[in-house]
């Protein structure tokens, strides 16, 4: 937001009346919003959209019990994210004017192609788009047409060639070592970092033998009770199994999310999650046992470059395939001696760092999604003001510590009832429930892997770490895990001269990447378009 101008004694100045203008367009934009899914990611993007001025009501499917308590939040439990015709029946049925996704799995699903089939403007791109997340070999494929760097890999189909490409890699001059990642969605589990050949084969041959193995017990079971048939079935077709073999980078990893439609991007802050189970990154790896934002060693100005290099080229390179990107593209980062360098695309806001970047906005976020779902992210951020490619903070930093359940990353124990939330709370944290269920006796307990994610804003890291960690010392549950090293060893901060083009000039979006020019004026097209809700009010 603008700050307030000054009156003078003849009256509102003209600047005074933009940024009242501005104020007024704060306002708009959708007045009902359907959030899909129901994890911790979901819980915070309907806090976020609920608290804002325009937005009189945050529906979800299924949603859960703890964001069911958000203010304007209702939950329909019944309606599964991943059916879409119940997803669209709903939509129409409650005069949605936006619906946004959370998980990945929605969009593999194609639930937003039926959404936009049936007219319904949605924030999540579409399976042919969400495409860069779920296969590592198409991510890398139009990395590589996009001209952005990735770290030197290929894909492969049969066991034997991905043997010899490993090793290869991982005996290689200066090879710090291989990493293969399986080619689907794996929820954030689908990599295995090896520090040599011996580990690589063996995280190949389980990857090869997953799917080329015998029946898991519940298909085996379920044809032993099958009625004799006259043909016998035809057996179930395996899809190819596909695996991305890549050389270890080394350096410290950071994401970076952007808001985008097929013409440009918006970047949130820069912030870094933690994926290994234990302390001192020990442990397997997970979605993620806690995030950190601002990232001292990956500065905004370095935020607005990347943006230019890596998310305008391959949101471009998208819509030349016929695939336009609508959603939150997320850059895995590894920040390397030599630079940053492209890891991996997510196609959806991540989990837990969407926890730590929406308190710190300055800005509503629903004009920006709805702005984004229609095409035209450009006059959205016009209407808010918005002339840079970072959506402007707080100022304040956020920490959030993750608490998994027993038995995590394997087979969560579900139904641990949890003690010392209002605790938490009362201690100034944000607590955001990624699995928990309201039990009988009114009390929560555990319903998934990672079950919440405590959330601290100070005015710098050392002090919201300080604040997550005292709030999360007051939670518990039998066979509860988390890390107590989250954002405790910070990087130096760096600091680069800005050098990026004004993100609300179309033809910066357009051209800028490849011509480095500057314009220094907001688009042409007239911002209240997209902020105004053009199902509101229908019958």
């Amino acid at each position: 937001m603008s700050p307030k101008a000054e009156r003078s004694d003849s009256g509102p100045s003209p600047s005074d009346a933009q940024a009242s203008m501005r104020e007024q367009d704060a306002k708009r934009g959708p007045a009902r919003l359907l959030v899909l899914g129901s994890g911790g990611r979901e819980h915070a993007l309907v806090w976020s959209l609920a608290r804002e001025a325009a937005v009189e009501a945050v529906l979800v499917a299924p949603g859960s019990d703890a964001i069911g308590h958000e203010p304007k939040a209702h939950c329909f439990p019944e309606v599964s994210a991943l059916d879409g015709a119940a997803v669209v029946d709903l939509a129409t049925r409650e005069n949605v004017d936006l619906v946004v996704v959370g998980p990945e799995a929605v969009l593999e699903a194609g639930v937003v192609d039926a959404l936009e089939e049936a007219g319904v403007p949605t924030f999540g791109p579409t399976r042919a788009a969400a495409r860069i997340e779920w296969s590592k070999a198409f991510c890398r494929e139009v990395a590589e047409a996009a001209g952005v760097r990735m770290a030197r890999g290929r894909d492969f189909t049969a066991l034997e060639p991905a043997l010899a490409y490993a090793r290869e890699i991982a005996e290689g001059r200066g090879s710090s070592g291989v990493v293969v990642k399986a080619d689907g969605l794996m929820a954030g589990k689908g990599v295995t970092v090896c520090d040599d050949f011996a580990a690589a084969e063996v995280a190949l041959r389980a990857l090869f033998a997953a799917v080329k193995g015998e029946p898991t017990d519940e298909k085996a079971a379920a044809r032993a009770s099958r009625k004799p048939e006259a043909q016998p079935p035809k057996p179930e077709a395996q899809p190819p199994v596909v695996v991305v073999i890549e050389e270890r980078l080394i350096g410290a990893e950071a994401s970076l999310i952007a808001i985008c439609d097929e013409h440009g991007a918006l970047a949130l802050p820069p912030a870094r999650d933690h994926k290994r189970l234990q302390d001192d990154d020990m442990g397997p790896n997970t979605g993620g046992m806690g995030a950190y934002s601002p990232v001292p060693d990956l500065p905004e100005s370095l935020c607005a470059t990347l943006i230019d290099v890596i998310h305008l080229p391959v949101l471009a390179e998208l819509a030349r395939r016929g695939a336009p990107f609508r959603g939150a593209l997320y850059a895995g980062l590894m920040l390397t001696p030599e630079g940053p360098v492209l890891i991996e695309f997510n196609a959806r806001f991540g989990d837990p760092e969407v926890q730590v970047l929406l308190p710190r906005l300055a800005v509503p976020l629903g004009p920006l999604l709805y702005g984004a779902a229609q095409g035209d992210l450009a006059g959205a951020a016009g209407a808010l003001g918005l002339h840079d490619r970072m959506l402007p903070t707080t100022g304040d930093a956020a920490v959030a510590i993750v608490m998994a359940a027993a038995n995590y990353p394997g087979t969560p124990r579900k139904g641990d009832k949890i003690t010392g939330l209002e605790e938490a709370a009362e201690n100034g944290a944000k607590i955001f429930h990624a699995g928990t269920v309201l039990g009988p006796d009114g009390a929560y307990c555990t319903n998934g892997g990672r079950v919440l994610a405590v959330v601290a804003l100070a005015a710098g890291i050392p002090a919201a770490r300080a604040a997550a960690e005292e709030a999360a010392e007051h939670i518990s549950w039998d066979g509860m895990q988390r890390r107590h090293d989250i954002a405790a060893k910070l990087p130096n901060a760096v600091t680069t001269p800005p050098a990026s083009p004004d993100p609300i000039s179309e033809k910066a979006w357009t051209e800028g990447a490849a011509t480095g020019q500057t314009a220094p004026q907001a688009p042409t097209k007239a911002p209240q378009a997209p902020t105004d809700s053009p199902r509101k009010g229908a019958s």
